[in-house]
């Protein structure tokens, strides 16, 4: 009996199982898809822009005066501090005046004494005349008292000459600023002597409210700008970048390219052109690294996009569109004009078409996009006019 009822539990033991496998039934895999990538797009239209062209540049002062000592003594005054803001005729320097105060009045006590000279050779002169007229003096007098008088008459002259060249000496002793401008450190200290034997150097002042910007575009470059420029001064300006540009708040100085060389480099195939820029806030040294923007046209057509939108790998450049079922493609591009805000497309793209300008750390060329068209905020027309890249004429 008991053998029975083990041979039964394993037999209902077994049909469970059985059972059990017959209703289990196989998990269906469901392939999940991903949400689209929510992306910043702008739609591309061949219009007129104005056109800038960029290059880097270096600022020089407008004027870098040289301050020496123009006669010989003592250096008894300095009137500034190394390194101030001096305005055109304030004083800067003194060297002692005892020697040219007295030379001046040497100067002036024999001009005194040649005019009563002067006097008497006149009076002689006339007295003479009538004498010599009456046979009662000979002529050979009154010759010798004419000559007299034309003597002291250039004497005269002469003496005049002499005030003048040692009021011109005294007034030397004190040295004024030619010009308005930030004055260096002196080079000589009071009680040293100056100007023996030289025109000793005693200081610069370096004018930088209005600074010159130097760059060089390559022989091509230049051609270009030439030939498309749509005015004969070119409006320009120079901006500041780099580590600390954020804490410096550097705004952009405005300008116009006043030089161009005429001659090419030939170490290098470029020609230097220079800038005006105004820089009455004097928040751009001399010797400063910039970039010049050059104005050239608004006459002619272009497809331009954002600079950040352009990628480039193995096979040349290229951009994100958007394709008709919301796909990011990738489209290759050609590229002709650069600068900071906008980068001109030779070929790759027309009218229409919707590049992506954001989400490019998750993109990929397939990958399904939620795009939001923000042209009229973030296209090239609204970066330009956001950055005043239209000159007033043009306006």
């Amino acid at each position: 009996m008991l053998k029975f009822s083990s041979v039964f539990s394993t037999l209902i033991f077994s049909s469970l199982i059985i059972f059990s496998a017959c209703s289990t039934e196989k998990p269906q895999k469901v392939k999940k898809e991903m949400p689209p990538l929510n992306v910043e797009t702008i739609t591309i239209a061949k219009k007129k822009f104005p056109l800038w062209m960029q290059y880097t540049g270096i600022t020089k002062a407008s004027s870098d005066q040289e301050i020496r000592a123009r006669v010989s003594g003592r250096l008894e005054k300095v009137y500034f501090k190394d390194g101030a803001y001096v305005k055109k005729g304030d004083k800067l320097f003194l060297i002692e005046q005892s020697q040219y105060k007295s030379n001046l009045q040497s100067a002036k006590a024999k001009k005194e004494k040649d005019k009563a000279s002067l006097t008497l050779a006149i009076a002689d002169v006339e007295r003479f005349k009538p004498l010599v007229k009456e046979g009662l003096a000979p002529r050979a007098t009154l010759e010798q008292h004419q000559a007299r008088k034309g003597e002291l008459i250039a004497a005269i002259a002469s003496d005049e000459a002499s005030i003048k060249n040692a009021e011109l000496e005294l007034s030397y002793t004190i040295i004024k600023a030619p010009v308005s401008g930030h004055v260096s450190a002196r080079r000589v200290d009071v009680g040293n002597l100056v100007g023996y034997g030289e025109s000793t150097l005693l200081t610069t002042i370096t004018q930088s409210n209005t600074i010159y910007a130097y760059f060089s575009p390559t022989e091509s470059q230049v051609q270009k700008i030439y030939k498309f420029r749509s005015r004969e001064e070119l409006p320009a300006f120079i901006e500041v970048r780099g580590q600390g540009e954020d804490i410096l708040k550097r705004k952009r100085l405005n300008g116009f390219v006043d030089f161009s060389n005429n001659t090419v480099d030939p170490l290098t195939s470029t020609i230097s052109m220079r800038a005006t820029i105004d820089n009455h806030s004097l928040s751009v040294y001399p010797g400063t690294f910039v970039y010049v923007n050059i104005f050239i046209t608004d006459k002619f057509d272009f497809i331009l996009i954002p600079p950040q939108s352009i990628f480039e790998d193995q096979l040349g450049k290229f951009v994100y569109t958007v394709s008709s079922d919301n796909k990011a493609v990738r489209t290759s591009v050609t590229t002709n004009i650069r600068s900071r805000y906008y980068v001109g497309i030779e070929s790759g793209l027309k009218d229409g078409d919707k590049i992506v300008i954001s989400g490019f750390m998750k993109i990929r060329k397939g990958t399904l996009l939620n795009p939001k068209d923000l042209t009229d905020t973030k296209g090239i027309e609204a970066v330009i006019k956001e950055h005043n890249l239209i000159p007033e004429e043009v306006k």
